[in-house]
Protein backbone atom coordinates (compact mmCIF):
# COMPACT_ATOMS: atom_id res chain seq x y z
CA UNK A 1 0.00 0.00 0.00
CA UNK A 2 3.44 2.66 0.67
CA UNK A 3 5.30 2.47 -1.95
CA UNK A 4 6.42 5.65 -0.85
CA UNK A 5 6.85 5.24 3.05
CA UNK A 6 3.43 7.01 3.01
CA UNK A 7 0.13 6.81 1.09
CA UNK A 8 0.08 9.09 -1.72
CA UNK A 9 -3.01 9.98 -3.49
CA UNK A 10 -2.16 8.20 -6.50
CA UNK A 11 -1.72 5.13 -4.93
CA UNK A 12 -5.11 5.42 -3.55
CA UNK A 13 -6.79 6.47 -6.84
CA UNK A 14 -5.32 3.38 -8.46
CA UNK A 15 -6.09 1.27 -5.58
CA UNK A 16 -10.07 2.55 -5.92
CA UNK A 17 -9.91 2.97 -9.99
CA UNK A 18 -7.22 0.82 -11.43
CA UNK A 19 -6.17 3.52 -13.12
CA UNK A 20 -4.28 6.92 -13.52
CA UNK A 21 -6.53 9.53 -12.15
CA UNK A 22 -5.85 13.05 -12.09
CA UNK A 23 -7.76 16.13 -10.21
CA UNK A 24 -8.52 19.00 -12.33
CA UNK A 25 -8.72 22.64 -10.17
CA UNK A 26 -11.59 24.47 -11.14
CA UNK A 27 -12.54 27.77 -10.32
CA UNK A 28 -16.26 28.69 -9.49
CA UNK A 29 -15.95 32.25 -8.86
CA UNK A 30 -16.82 32.08 -5.61
CA UNK A 31 -15.67 34.27 -2.37
CA UNK A 32 -15.16 33.68 1.34
CA UNK A 33 -16.40 35.04 4.55
CA UNK A 34 -13.27 36.15 5.51
CA UNK A 35 -13.19 38.23 2.79
CA UNK A 36 -16.72 39.87 1.94
CA UNK A 37 -16.91 41.04 5.26
CA UNK A 38 -19.23 38.17 6.95
CA UNK A 39 -16.38 37.74 8.87
CA UNK A 40 -14.10 39.95 7.84
CA UNK A 41 -12.34 41.57 4.94
CA UNK A 42 -8.46 41.42 5.15
CA UNK A 43 -8.88 37.05 5.27
CA UNK A 44 -6.74 34.89 6.83
CA UNK A 45 -2.65 36.30 7.00
CA UNK A 46 -1.41 34.37 4.53
CA UNK A 47 -3.83 34.63 1.93
CA UNK A 48 -3.90 37.05 -0.48
CA UNK A 49 -7.00 38.53 -2.94
CA UNK A 50 -6.20 35.69 -5.53
CA UNK A 51 -6.97 33.05 -3.14
CA UNK A 52 -5.09 30.29 -4.70
CA UNK A 53 -7.57 30.94 -7.15
CA UNK A 54 -6.44 30.81 -11.03
CA UNK A 55 -8.69 33.30 -12.15
CA UNK A 56 -10.72 31.17 -14.68
CA UNK A 57 -14.02 32.04 -13.60
CA UNK A 58 -13.32 35.90 -14.35
CA UNK A 59 -11.64 35.10 -17.59
CA UNK A 60 -15.32 33.23 -18.40
CA UNK A 61 -14.28 29.78 -18.90
CA UNK A 62 -17.40 27.21 -17.12
CA UNK A 63 -17.12 24.74 -15.26
CA UNK A 64 -17.07 22.06 -18.13
CA UNK A 65 -14.50 24.67 -20.37
CA UNK A 66 -12.10 24.12 -17.29
CA UNK A 67 -12.30 20.06 -16.91
CA UNK A 68 -12.20 19.76 -20.56
CA UNK A 69 -8.71 21.78 -20.94
CA UNK A 70 -7.80 20.06 -17.87
CA UNK A 71 -8.58 16.65 -19.62
CA UNK A 72 -6.96 17.41 -22.44
CA UNK A 73 -3.24 18.55 -20.97
CA UNK A 74 -3.24 15.93 -17.91
CA UNK A 75 -4.15 13.51 -20.45
CA UNK A 76 -1.29 14.12 -22.38
CA UNK A 77 0.91 14.68 -19.77
CA UNK A 78 0.00 12.19 -17.01
CA UNK A 79 -1.82 9.57 -19.55
CA UNK A 80 -4.43 10.40 -16.92
CA UNK A 81 -7.87 7.99 -17.55
CA UNK A 82 -9.93 9.27 -15.41
CA UNK A 83 -10.30 12.52 -13.53
CA UNK A 84 -11.72 14.23 -10.15
CA UNK A 85 -13.13 18.11 -10.37
CA UNK A 86 -11.23 19.97 -7.28
CA UNK A 87 -13.27 23.23 -6.32
CA UNK A 88 -10.25 24.88 -4.92
CA UNK A 89 -10.30 28.59 -4.95
CA UNK A 90 -12.11 30.19 -1.64
CA UNK A 91 -15.16 28.56 -0.14
CA UNK A 92 -16.70 26.45 -2.71
CA UNK A 93 -19.92 26.09 -0.25
CA UNK A 94 -19.97 29.38 -0.14
CA UNK A 95 -23.18 30.33 -2.12
CA UNK A 96 -26.76 29.56 -2.54
CA UNK A 97 -27.76 26.02 -2.77
CA UNK A 98 -29.35 26.04 -5.90
CA UNK A 99 -26.17 27.39 -7.40
CA UNK A 100 -23.58 24.90 -5.64
CA UNK A 101 -26.09 22.47 -7.06
CA UNK A 102 -25.62 23.98 -10.17
CA UNK A 103 -22.18 24.03 -10.35
CA UNK A 104 -21.22 20.43 -8.81
CA UNK A 105 -23.67 18.97 -11.61
CA UNK A 106 -21.81 20.26 -14.17
CA UNK A 107 -18.87 18.93 -13.38
CA UNK A 108 -19.96 15.57 -12.83
CA UNK A 109 -21.63 16.03 -16.31
CA UNK A 110 -18.32 15.61 -18.16
CA UNK A 111 -17.31 12.31 -19.35
CA UNK A 112 -14.67 10.41 -17.28
CA UNK A 113 -14.80 12.95 -14.21
CA UNK A 114 -15.45 10.39 -11.56
CA UNK A 115 -15.95 12.73 -8.68
CA UNK A 116 -15.63 16.13 -7.02
CA UNK A 117 -13.17 17.29 -3.76
CA UNK A 118 -14.78 20.53 -2.72
CA UNK A 119 -12.40 22.67 -0.99
CA UNK A 120 -14.23 24.71 2.10
CA UNK A 121 -14.04 25.86 5.51
CA UNK A 122 -15.87 24.22 8.39
CA UNK A 123 -18.09 26.75 9.59
CA UNK A 124 -19.68 27.03 5.91
CA UNK A 125 -20.45 23.43 5.57
CA UNK A 126 -24.36 23.64 6.96
CA UNK A 127 -27.05 20.05 6.91
CA UNK A 128 -28.34 21.24 3.54
CA UNK A 129 -25.00 21.37 1.35
CA UNK A 130 -23.69 18.32 3.20
CA UNK A 131 -26.84 16.60 2.20
CA UNK A 132 -26.17 18.03 -1.16
CA UNK A 133 -22.91 16.08 -1.67
CA UNK A 134 -24.01 13.34 0.37
CA UNK A 135 -26.73 12.83 -2.66
CA UNK A 136 -23.76 12.54 -4.51
CA UNK A 137 -21.74 9.45 -3.15
CA UNK A 138 -23.83 6.44 -3.97
CA UNK A 139 -22.56 6.82 -6.82
CA UNK A 140 -19.41 8.88 -7.23
CA UNK A 141 -16.19 10.06 -5.27
CA UNK A 142 -16.97 12.72 -2.76
CA UNK A 143 -14.32 14.49 -1.11
CA UNK A 144 -14.70 17.28 1.38
CA UNK A 145 -11.66 19.26 2.06
CA UNK A 146 -11.71 21.47 5.21
CA UNK A 147 -9.37 24.18 5.50
CA UNK A 148 -7.94 23.76 9.39
CA UNK A 149 -3.86 24.58 9.48
CA UNK A 150 -3.77 23.86 12.88
CA UNK A 151 -5.88 22.54 16.41
CA UNK A 152 -4.66 24.99 18.45
CA UNK A 153 -6.73 27.86 18.97
CA UNK A 154 -4.53 30.79 20.19
CA UNK A 155 -2.74 29.59 16.51
CA UNK A 156 -6.55 29.97 14.67
CA UNK A 157 -6.86 33.10 16.22
CA UNK A 158 -3.68 34.68 15.44
CA UNK A 159 -3.99 33.36 11.37
CA UNK A 160 -7.36 35.44 11.43
CA UNK A 161 -8.94 31.63 10.70
CA UNK A 162 -12.21 33.60 11.90
CA UNK A 163 -13.31 29.53 13.33
CA UNK A 164 -12.18 27.46 15.87
CA UNK A 165 -10.72 23.90 16.27
CA UNK A 166 -14.58 22.91 17.98
CA UNK A 167 -16.23 24.31 14.66
CA UNK A 168 -14.48 21.54 12.90
CA UNK A 169 -14.80 18.71 15.05
CA UNK A 170 -18.00 19.66 14.64
CA UNK A 171 -18.29 19.76 10.66
CA UNK A 172 -16.11 16.52 10.73
CA UNK A 173 -19.09 14.40 12.42
CA UNK A 174 -21.85 15.91 10.62
CA UNK A 175 -19.71 15.46 7.23
CA UNK A 176 -18.94 11.84 8.29
CA UNK A 177 -22.84 10.94 9.02
CA UNK A 178 -23.64 12.11 5.08
CA UNK A 179 -20.44 9.03 3.89
CA UNK A 180 -18.31 12.14 2.98
CA UNK A 181 -14.27 12.01 2.86
CA UNK A 182 -12.57 14.35 4.40
CA UNK A 183 -9.03 15.81 3.74
CA UNK A 184 -7.85 18.50 6.47
CA UNK A 185 -5.30 20.97 5.37
CA UNK A 186 -2.49 21.66 7.66
CA UNK A 187 0.20 23.93 8.30
CA UNK A 188 3.87 23.56 9.31
CA UNK A 189 5.83 26.75 10.40
CA UNK A 190 2.74 28.87 11.63
CA UNK A 191 3.15 32.12 13.20
CA UNK A 192 4.15 31.63 17.15
CA UNK A 193 4.04 27.06 17.17
CA UNK A 194 6.90 25.63 17.77
CA UNK A 195 7.53 21.77 17.21
CA UNK A 196 5.71 20.62 19.87
CA UNK A 197 2.81 22.02 18.71
CA UNK A 198 2.97 21.38 14.91
CA UNK A 199 3.15 17.68 16.43
CA UNK A 200 0.23 18.40 18.57
CA UNK A 201 -1.60 18.83 15.54
CA UNK A 202 -0.86 15.79 13.66
CA UNK A 203 -1.25 13.71 16.72
CA UNK A 204 -4.83 15.58 17.59
CA UNK A 205 -5.75 14.91 13.28
CA UNK A 206 -4.49 11.32 13.13
CA UNK A 207 -7.11 10.56 16.13
CA UNK A 208 -10.07 11.37 14.36
CA UNK A 209 -11.97 10.36 11.41
CA UNK A 210 -10.80 11.49 8.77
CA UNK A 211 -9.72 9.76 5.33
CA UNK A 212 -6.55 12.21 4.02
CA UNK A 213 -4.35 15.54 4.86
CA UNK A 214 -2.60 18.06 2.56
CA UNK A 215 0.85 19.20 4.37
CA UNK A 216 1.65 22.44 3.60
CA UNK A 217 4.66 24.50 4.06
CA UNK A 218 3.72 28.28 5.39
CA UNK A 219 5.52 30.55 2.84
CA UNK A 220 4.76 34.24 2.38
CA UNK A 221 2.96 35.89 -0.63
CA UNK A 222 3.09 39.22 -1.50
CA UNK A 223 0.31 41.22 -0.41
CA UNK A 224 -0.32 39.59 2.52
CA UNK A 225 -0.50 40.02 6.55
CA UNK A 226 2.01 37.63 7.07
CA UNK A 227 4.44 39.54 4.41
CA UNK A 228 4.16 43.02 6.62
CA UNK A 229 5.53 41.02 9.55
CA UNK A 230 8.33 39.02 7.73
CA UNK A 231 9.59 42.47 6.38
CA UNK A 232 9.15 43.62 10.04
CA UNK A 233 11.50 40.59 11.11
CA UNK A 234 8.18 39.16 13.23
CA UNK A 235 8.16 36.27 11.49
CA UNK A 236 10.83 33.54 10.31
CA UNK A 237 10.17 31.37 7.23
CA UNK A 238 11.21 27.44 8.11
CA UNK A 239 14.44 26.45 6.38
CA UNK A 240 13.98 23.72 4.27
CA UNK A 241 15.74 20.96 6.04
CA UNK A 242 13.56 21.97 9.04
CA UNK A 243 10.52 20.89 6.87
CA UNK A 244 11.97 17.80 5.68
CA UNK A 245 11.82 16.65 8.80
CA UNK A 246 9.27 17.88 10.63
CA UNK A 247 7.13 16.29 7.59
CA UNK A 248 8.70 12.91 8.65
CA UNK A 249 7.62 13.53 12.21
CA UNK A 250 4.33 14.62 11.18
CA UNK A 251 3.60 11.33 9.00
CA UNK A 252 5.00 9.15 11.73
CA UNK A 253 1.69 10.14 13.92
CA UNK A 254 -0.56 9.88 10.76
CA UNK A 255 -2.99 5.98 10.28
CA UNK A 256 -1.36 4.27 7.52
CA UNK A 257 -4.78 4.16 6.04
CA UNK A 258 -5.05 8.07 5.94
CA UNK A 259 -3.91 9.20 2.31
CA UNK A 260 -1.42 12.34 1.93
CA UNK A 261 -3.04 14.28 -0.43
CA UNK A 262 -0.26 16.76 -0.55
CA UNK A 263 3.54 17.22 1.77
CA UNK A 264 4.20 21.05 0.13
CA UNK A 265 2.64 23.53 -1.75
CA UNK A 266 2.85 25.01 -4.88
CA UNK A 267 3.56 28.99 -4.60
CA UNK A 268 3.33 31.10 -7.63
CA UNK A 269 6.34 32.34 -8.47
CA UNK A 270 5.59 35.85 -9.29
CA UNK A 271 3.78 36.09 -6.17
CA UNK A 272 6.03 34.53 -3.34
CA UNK A 273 8.01 36.78 -1.21
CA UNK A 274 9.58 33.83 0.65
CA UNK A 275 11.63 31.07 1.48
CA UNK A 276 13.04 30.57 -1.85
CA UNK A 277 13.09 27.22 -1.78
CA UNK A 278 9.43 26.63 -1.75
CA UNK A 279 9.37 26.83 -5.76
CA UNK A 280 11.86 23.69 -5.47
CA UNK A 281 8.91 21.17 -4.67
CA UNK A 282 10.37 18.03 -6.44
CA UNK A 283 13.90 18.53 -4.57
CA UNK A 284 11.69 19.16 -1.30
CA UNK A 285 9.81 15.86 -2.13
CA UNK A 286 12.88 13.80 -2.43
CA UNK A 287 14.62 14.87 0.28
CA UNK A 288 11.52 13.71 2.46
CA UNK A 289 11.59 10.49 0.99
CA UNK A 290 15.48 10.19 1.29
CA UNK A 291 14.91 11.27 4.95
CA UNK A 292 11.84 8.20 5.48
CA UNK A 293 14.30 5.76 4.17
CA UNK A 294 17.36 6.93 5.69
CA UNK A 295 15.89 6.70 9.26
CA UNK A 296 13.69 3.23 8.07
CA UNK A 297 11.03 5.27 9.00
CA UNK A 298 7.00 5.44 7.84
CA UNK A 299 3.94 6.77 8.00
CA UNK A 300 2.14 5.54 11.27
CA UNK A 301 5.51 4.93 13.00
CA UNK A 302 4.92 6.43 16.16
CA UNK A 303 1.01 4.88 16.78
CA UNK A 304 -0.17 2.01 18.41
CA UNK A 305 -2.18 0.66 16.19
Amino acid sequence: MMENRYYDLNTYFRDRFGCRVQKITVDAGLTCPNRDGSLAKEGCIYCNARGSGTGAAASGLSISDQLEQGKKNLSRRYHAKKFIAYFQSFTNTYAPLPKLKALYEEALSVPDVVGISVGTRPDCSGDDVLDLLGSFTRQRLVWIEYGLQSVHDVTLKRINRGHDFACFEKAVKAARKRNLNICAHLIIGLPGENRGDMLETARTVGRMDIQGVKIHLLYVVKGTELARLYRQGAYRCLEQQEYVELVCRFLELLPRQMVIQRLTGDPHPEELLAPEWSLRKTETLNMIKTQLEKENSWQGRQRAD
